[in-house]
Formats: C-alpha cells, structure tokens, sequence
C-alpha cells in the first residue's frame, strides 16, 4: 500500500516540473500588491500598466504618441490624465497613483523635483490669439484684446498659458479685463470655439487643432513667450523601469516626429 502511495506523489512531482518547465521559459515576472504586471516587451522595453499625468494642450498629440508607443511595445497600456500643469502638480503632491508626469512650464516641474527623476525637455511651444471662426471683430495683434467690447477669455494666472499671458501682455504695457479666467489652457480654446469668447490666448498647437472652428492670428516673436515641456518619471511609479522607458522614449526620432507634426518646436 505504502510503495504505491509513495509511486503516485513520484509521479505527481514530475507531471508538475513538466508544466512548470514552459512557464519558466516565458520569462515574465509578476509584482503584486496591486502593482501592474510587468513582463519582457517585443518592442524591447518593460511592459506595465503606465498613468501619465500630462499638461491639457497635449490631448491630440499625447494620444497619438501613446498609440504609436503601444504598437512598438506590445502589452504596454498607458492612461493618460490631462489637466492643467497645477492640478497635476498637487496630484503628485498628494500621492495620487501614476508613472510620469509632463508639464507645460518647468517651473511647475521645479516645484515637486524631490518626487520627480531628473526631467528632460522635449518640446516647446508659442501663443497664439485665437478667434472666433472668421474672425469677425479683426483682431490683428495683442493690444486689440484690451477693446473693452471685446470678450477676452484667458487661463488662469497659476495655469502656465495664464502665466505665459500675463508675460507677454505685462511686457506690452496691455491691461486686458477678461470675461473669465479657465483652469488650462484647453478651456479657453473651448470657449471661443462655442462663441462664448471672442477671442483667448491658447498655444499654437491648440488653435491648430480646431482649425474648422478658430482663426490663429500669430504674435510676433518679439512679444511672444516660448513654452516648455519637461517630462520625467515619478518616483513613487510602481513601474519605475517602464516609466523611464516611456519618458526616454518621448525624445526619440519617433516621437519628436510626431510632435513636430502637431505643430510643436523642437526642444
């Protein structure tokens, strides 16, 4: 009874070391406690579950950029989270859950680089007057934003294309009154594209991307302001390889390729 007991549990093991042999061979790893499965990419990168945190004005560039990085790195989903560079800031601040952050201005960077790996510049960016479609009340350049008949909509002073506004505006000596400040810059383009604005200054890339809805009238470089895009890995990511993977990758050809084509500048 005993010797045929003990041919059985024999038996046993070696069926399980045979199906364990192939899982081996796979090569993926697994950390729980919530954590995103990470395993070797076809694309050579690590594999997870990313969260970005992203500045509003990169809605259209962003999401094709995070399409071409899946393609390239299979098993890789990344979640984007746009807003305005300050909430994304007090996101990170409070511990919200994500894997890399890119703001708008490299002063909201500054402001959380104990929770940041070192940023990288990959992108910049110009304002622009955006109108309404035709632009019916003639605006030609920035001192016609302080017609009081007008309605002028800006981003907040804390937004970094509020900042970038009062710059440009402040150093022209234009005191503009507007109908309402937004909290990113993706609102103020929205209010004009509804008529709820005559006329909001948004980046270049944002009056481009309504090209059927808003008029672009472009201020000189003199009196313009240039915006810059730091982007870094946080230090709390849960997939800390993968998200320096995804961040690297924001500069390579390919994706600089990508923001050139949506109307960015080099960095």
């Amino acid at each position: 009874m005993s010797l045929t007991f003990t041919g059985r549990r024999a038996a046993a093991a070696v069926l399980t070391a045979a199906l364990l042999v192939p899982l081996a061979a796979c090569g993926g790893s697994r950390k729980d406690g919530g954590d995103a499965t990470v395993t070797a990419s076809v694309g050579g990168s690590p594999s997870a579950n990313l969260t970005v945190l992203a500045a509003a004005s990169l809605t259209d560039v962003f999401k094709s950029a995070g399409a071409a990085y899946e393609k390239k790195n299979p098993g890789t989903r990344i979640r984007f989270s746009f807003a305005g560079s300050q909430e994304l800031v007090a996101q990170v601040k409070q511990g919200a859950p994500a894997d890399a952050l890119v703001t708008a201005d490299t002063k909201s960077m500054d402001s959380v680089k104990a929770d940041t790996a070192t940023p990288a510049i990959i992108a910049r960016n110009r304002l622009v007057i955006a109108t309404t479609e035709g632009n019916p009340h003639k605006v030609d350049d920035l001192k016609d934003l302080a017609d009081t008949k007008l309605k002028v909509v800006l981003a907040a002073p804390e937004v970094p294309a509020g900042k970038y506004s009062k710059k440009i505006l402040d150093a022209q000596k234009i005191t503009v009154k507007p109908v309402s400040q937004e909290p990113n810059v993706r609102a103020v383009l929205s209010k004009v594209e509804l008529g709820e604005a005559d006329a909001g200054l948004v980046y270049k890339t944002d009056a481009a991307s309504a090209p059927d809805k808003v008029d672009a009238v472009d201020i000189p470089d003199a009196q313009n302001a240039i915006a810059a895009y730091p982007a870094a890995a946080l230090k709390q990511s849960k997939n800390a390889e993968a998200a320096a993977a995804f961040v690297a990758w924001l500069s390579s050809p390919e994706a600089q390729k990508i923001l050139r084509d949506a109307g960015f500048q080099q960095p």
